[in-house]
């Protein structure tokens, strides 16, 4: 096969030959930027010796927990790079899959290993600037969570492109592999660093502040590390993957169904916008600034996203009017009326409706969970009658949120629909795509505004620990606050673009499926009709799964955080400790939280891969159908009120430490501490991982697609597949009951508790 077959094509005019290349320019140029921004914010003071050591620690630990993630998912992304290769009939397209899947696997570990390096080395230059001046501490903080932005944005588009230019119209085919390879390892990031942060922050809050009454990032307590080094490793790491992959996946959706409705021009605009995206974002992000007088963090921010947001929609409706213009067409009346024949705007309209979309998440999100809204002063206030009543508000609230955001997501979803209403099913489709292109266009600001979050909170514990001064620690404690807005605002962009991806994935895979049966998309879709028994029994299977898979996350978070107790517990009752005469064993908390965030791993990662071809082996295509939109359905709703949940309790505790209601110490103090508590696994580490398994699941059954078909058969060799592969899965649920064997050691050495009794417990 020629290489860059697009390039050589009669098909493709020379403005879009010349536009390709602008586009792969445009992506360089995000990587550029992100290289003058690290440059820049390395050139920053760090600080006294006190801080160094304390950055130093948390850089190292998180450089560690990367190091031995990366090795424990190394031989299963190997392994599933072979498998890849064999999901594809023609040999170029099946080398083209399987590179692409390894090339997806390590843009992703790319942008999250590099992006929390940064984020642990701007850390500590955000707490010395803040000695100084908000306004330079802001800067630094902004800018560190950019460079993360701009890497997934470039790396993003490079891949993208690149593989389009190459295989043309079968490079949705190879696309399917890098979008599987980024979301994959979003999954694994997702999860190991959700354990990790959340089981280290439950132990530090559940010793230090409930049971020894000690100011949050005390340096006493030996857990204080360990959290630090798990918001890099789950904030910054684990949704820059995260995000990456929800990038990847809009744009295998809009390629795939691009294609089969406006052709090459269907599949050139997404990454027009896509470049015009990475451009606003650099406008944007380079703007988000404050002064010493004003000190508003969140206005300044909102600036630099209007800024980009209008930048943006100006320049796509500009590349749409003079691009989607179709020879020998009459185009749509309104603009045939104007004299302008061919022109079809419409897939401008749905990109600008998904934008809308990002906008209302953005409102909602931050209604839910701003300290100053109502939902999260309704907590606070419920905290002064107890543990019991801060927990029933803040599951209120984040039902209720739920509701409100699937509203809005449908009603983008109907709108996206009746832009394209009368036409074929297969350019509605394409509409609910352009509609989650539309939403992550403004990446690089999303990833900027989250990965500033666990930069201002690791310098306001470096602060906290270094014992600056009161008026640094308030600029610090300020840009904190302002950070777990912004980072619950983009928890929400990446429920909702999961879901749109999902959407437009469900929609390649009824695509797929008629194109390899000579089928229309009609007929396909019409025998998924839920009153079909195997597609109702489907949907209920795919509606229990994020429910399991949030167990299996949850409970992890319960099992290592109970090490994590028991180990402060264990050093804090060394009176040199308790005195601040000799500093706890860091490393050892550090240790355990990595150990078993990594032993954890093992159950999702096989629940996301073989639960879909567990039931398109056993049941079929139309069960795996419903399966999936049973998986989008609940996964949504539990992953947003997770969030929401978590994300308000987290807030109502930081509006009580503000001084209300009796402030820290008081008995609703403790009562907030426990919501937070609760809420901590819900908002870090179920809810944000649900966004990856939703699109794993959906990327898989699309590969599966001619495997299935040719197990129609039912042979013995499909039995014994679905066999082998159904047994991994109850091997999985059962392993993630058993504790570890810390855990063990541990009950059987206290009180008495003998060995058998032990064992007895860990088998009920």
């Amino acid at each position: 096969m020629e290489l860059f077959s697009v390039m050589h094509s009669a098909a493709f005019t020379g403005w879009e030959q010349v536009a390709l290349w602008g586009v792969l320019v445009v992506a360089v140029l995000g990587l550029f930027y992100a290289g003058f921004l690290a440059a820049e914010m390395l050139r920053h003071d760090t600080g006294t010796d006190a801080m160094r050591r304390i950055s130093d620690a948390i850089r190292s630990g998180s450089n560690a927990y990367l190091t031995r993630q990366f090795k424990t998912i190394a031989l299963f992304v190997l392994l599933l790079t072979a498998v890849l290769y064999f999901t594809a009939g023609e040999q170029h397209v099946a080398i083209g899959r399987a590179c692409a899947f390894l090339m997806g696997s390590i843009f992703s570990a790319t942008v999250g290993l590099i992006g929390m390096n940064m984020a642990v080395q701007g850390n500590v230059r955000v707490a010395a600037a803040a000695q100084t001046s908000f306004a330079k501490a802001l800067k630094i903080a902004y800018r560190t969570g950019t460079i993360t932005g701009m890497l997934t944005d470039g790396l993003g588009l490079l891949g993208g492109t690149l593989i389009f230019m190459i295989y043309g119209e079968r490079a949705y085919e190879v696309l399917l592999g890098f979008g599987l390879g980024g979301t994959l390892l979003a999954l694994f990031m997702r999860v190991g660093g959700g354990i990790y942060t959340k089981a280290a922050d439950v132990g530090a809050d559940l010793v230090g502040k409930l049971e020894k009454n000690m100011p949050e990032d005390d340096p006493r307590n030996a857990a204080t590390i360990a959290d630090n080094v798990g918001d890099n490793v789950g904030d910054c790491a684990g949704m820059a993957a995260d995000i990456f992959e929800s990038y990847e996946v809009t744009i295998v959706s809009a390629m795939i169904l691009g294609w089969a409705s406006f052709g090459h021009k269907g599949v050139i605009f997404p990454l027009l916008v896509r470049a015009i995206g990475v451009v606003s974002s650099i406008i944007g992000t380079y703007l988000v600034r404050t002064s010493e007088e004003a000190r508003n963090a969140m206005k300044a921010i909102h600036l630099g996203f209007t800024v980009s947001a209008l930048v943006s929609v100006v320049g796509f409706c500009v590349i749409g009017f003079y691009y989607l213009r179709f020879p020998g067409s009459a185009g749509l009346s309104a603009w045939a009326s104007l004299g302008i024949a061919g022109l079809d705007m419409r897939p401008v309209w749905t990109t600008l409706v998904g934008i809308v979309l990002a906008i209302a998440i953005n409102y909602l999100t931050d209604y839910f969970t701003a300290p100053e809204k109502p939902p999260v002063q309704l907590i606070a206030r419920s905290t002064q009658t107890g543990h019991a009543t801060t927990i029933i508000s803040g599951l209120a609230i984040g039902y209720e949120s739920s509701v409100w955001a699937i509203l809005v997501i449908a009603a983008a979803i109907g709108a996206s629909s009746l832009i394209y209403a009368g036409t074929n099913p297969t350019y509605i489709a394409y509409g609910v795509a352009m509609c989650g292109i539309g939403m992550l266009t403004l990446t690089g600001n999303n990833i900027s505004m989250d990965v500033f979050g666990p930069v201002a909170d690791n310098a306001n514990g470096i602060g906290e620990m270094a014992k600056l001064p009161p008026k640094a620690r308030q600029v610090l404690a300020d840009l904190d606050a302002c950070g777990n807005t912004t980072k619950a605002i983009t928890k929400g962009i990446a429920i909702g673009s999961a879901v749109i991806a999902a959407v437009s994935l469900f929609n390649a895979y009824i695509t797929d499926i008629a194109r390899l049966l000579s089928q229309s998309y009609t007929q396909v879709a019409a025998s998924l009709s839920i009153s079909e028994p195997r597609v109702f029994i489907g949907l209920l299977i795919g509606g229990s799964v994020p429910f399991l898979f949030s167990a299996l996350t949850i409970r992890a978070v319960g099992r290592a955080a109970f090490l994590i107790v028991q180990e402060v517990r264990h050093q804090i009752q060394d009176p040199e400790i308790w005195s601040g005469a000799r500093a706890p064993d860091y490393a050892r908390v550090v240790s355990i939280c990595t150990q078993e965030a990594q032993k954890e791993l093992r159950g999702p990662a096989l629940l996301a891969v073989l639960t879909p071809l567990v039931v398109g082996l056993l049941l079929g295509k139309e069960a795996l159908g419903g399966f999936l939109a049973g998986i989008i359905l609940a996964g949504q709703l539990l992953a947003v009120f997770m969030a929401n949940a978590g994300g308000a309790w987290d807030n109502a505790k930081k509006f009580i430490e503000d001084g209300h209601y009796g402030g820290k110490g008081s008995d609703a103090h403790k009562a907030s501490i426990t919501g937070d508590t609760v809420g901590d696994p819900l908002k870090d580490t179920a809810g944000p991982a649900l966004n990856p398994l939703i699109k794993v699941m959906n990327l898989v059954s699309i590969l599966l697609v001619p495997f299935m078909l040719k197990a129609e058969s039912r042979a013995w060799w499909v039995w014994m597949i679905a066999a082998v592969s159904l047994a991994w899965l109850v091997w999985a649920v059962v392993q993630s009951k058993r504790e570890s064997p810390a855990m063990r050691k541990w009950l059987a050495d206290s009180g008495g508790v003998s060995a058998k009794k032990v064992s007895d417990l860990v088998v009920r």
